[in-house]
């Protein structure tokens, strides 16, 4: 179905530059007045009147699907509120609409933009809003500057069609976007976008905390961290994991699927990248033309966007990343996109083979001589057969799934990376708490942990792709393999893991 339509020290010049901008606020009202009086353009008063209804990320509002400019009401309010970080850790965010990215606002090329801008009396801070798609001084921060329990309008014109970036532009300004203070408008062209099934909104940032990566508790900015641009985390849309799990993005085979991604900062360029497709269209840096078509990994400025569209050809777990890549498994820039639908094994044909190698020839193993089917979403392991399964018959399950899933981290011997991955041979960390081990593949782990002396700190995904049956065999394999003697896992044991986490 397609998409329906519809108090912190301020340097003496900054101070300075602020009172020199509102003084000049006046005889720039007239300005517009007189630009808008001048036959130019369309009066807002001889404009329909549109109020914008805002949605939570990774949603975003339905296309526009009338052909003339209207005047549009945006009421967008600022909250500082404390959320999730990581788990086990909290932040303070400062936030448009009480989320990190803001609220996405999306007008048409042309509309006449109201633009109120409320400051929740819960507030601590002053904030304001500079909108990249505003043609003016300041993109509206000099007009907006508001005070806890305030609210501030001004209005603009949306000129040019693209995909913009918003942000709070207060002193400190990075302070007030590495709390989380951005967010994008999209001006759409005249003709509106083409269709597609599914919109989604994934914004990155940098969050510098006082606290190291993986630390639990309420975590402090850490201004020296920011100035030195030495993030701790780098998330998607506000926090590790925000897109993972539950909360990942979710599509069918043949669905044609169109991102909104931006940067909000304050400091890093995103290279934006999603392991497995490759995109049909990008729109770089927001513009809406030129289309490139064909692209693997596409470069986002801080305080730039993209826009991005594809259709999967094959069902699975999609992970989206920014491609410097410790930033994605070691600070938290993954989400996923869970694909469900027919396999294709023309395209993919997953895994067919499993041969010995001695250095200089390939021994032909027990697999089959003909081409196996590719596995479909929840089909990594061999099909179930008719009754219970003996331990060994669930420990040979078990190694199918490890060879196709977690060999690449965890190594075939089940050493892991040194100073990345931890081993599982010999795991004494598995060993100790075996509710926790069952809970990991199902909920994903992020953070330091200690395996036999040596500490790791990384991130695991929830491994989304796997079925109840195939994490319990897999966990089975692991319990009973490289010296391990842990015992059994039941697909019951994951689905409670799964459904309480234990």
């Amino acid at each position: 179905m397609k998409i329906p339509t519809r108090p912190h020290f301020v340097p003496a010049s900054l101070a300075l530059l602020a009172a020199v901008l509102s003084c000049a606020l006046p005889l720039r009202a007239q300005e517009n007045t007189a630009i808008a009086s001048s036959g130019a353009a369309p009066l807002a008063a001889d404009l329909p009147v549109e109020t914008e209804v805002l949605v939570p990320p990774p949603a975003v509002p339905p296309p526009i699907g009338r052909r003339h400019p209207a005047k549009v009401i945006v009421q967008l309010e600022v909250r500082e509120v404390t959320k999730r970080l990581a788990d086990g850790a909290e932040y303070t965010f400062w936030t448009f609409g009480g989320d990190v990215p803001g609220r996405f606002i999306r007008v048409r090329e042309g509309d006449v933009v109201e633009l109120h801008l409320n400051n929740n009396p819960s507030s601590k801070m002053p904030h304001n809003i500079d909108l990249h798609a505003v043609t003016g001084p300041g993109g509206g921060a000099a007009s907006t500057f508001t005070a806890p329990g305030h609210s501030s309008v001004f209005t603009f014109t949306a000129l040019r069609a693209g995909l913009y970036v918003y942000h709070c532009a207060t002193a400190p300004v990075p302070m007030h976007v590495a709390n989380g203070m951005y967010g994008m408008i999209l001006v759409e062209p005249p003709e509106g976008l083409p269709p597609v099934d599914h919109e989604y909104y994934v914004m990155q940032g940098e969050i510098y905390t006082q606290g190291a990566t993986g630390d639990t508790g309420l975590q402090v900015f850490d201004n020296t961290k920011a100035v030195d641009e030495r993030p701790t985390y780098v998330v998607f849309n506000g926090s590790v994991g925000s897109l993972t799990g539950d909360h990942a993005l979710k599509a069918k085979v043949g669905e044609r699927i169109r991102i909104f991604f931006g940067d909000g900062g304050p400091n890093l360029t995103s290279s934006f990248h999603i392991i497995g497709e490759i995109f049909d269209r990008v729109y770089p840096e927001g513009a809406m033309s030129p289309v490139m078509q064909n692209v693997q990994t596409t470069l986002v400025p801080d305080g730039g966007s993209t826009i991005v569209e594809f259709t999967p050809q094959v069902p699975g777990t999609y992970t989206i990343v920014d491609h410097s890549l410790t930033r994605a498994f070691n600070k938290g820039a993954i989400a996923m996109l869970n694909v469900t639908g027919p396999a294709n094994p023309v395209v993919y044909s997953g895994k067919q083979a499993d041969e010995l190698y001695d250095g200089t020839t390939a021994i032909a193993s027990a697999a089959p001589a003909t081409p196996a089917p590719a596995p479909s979403v929840t089909t990594a392991a061999a099909p179930a057969k008719t009754g219970p399964l003996t331990k060994e018959e669930r420990i040979a399950r078990g190694k199918q799934v490890f060879d196709s899933v977690c060999f690449a981290c965890h190594q075939m011997n089940g050493q892991g990376l040194p100073g990345v991955f931890p081993p599982l041979a010999g795991s004494d960390f598995l060993k100790a708490d075996r509710s926790r081990a069952i809970r990991i593949p199902v909920k994903g782990l992020t953070g330091p942990v200690t395996v036999n002396g040596k500490t790791y700190n990384n991130v695991m995904p929830p491994q989304t792709q796997l079925d109840d049956a195939q994490i319990a065999d897999v966990l089975t394999y692991v319990m009973n393999s490289w010296g391990n003697d842990v015992g059994t896992v039941s697909a019951d044991e994951v689905k409670q893991a799964r459904e309480t986490g234990m």
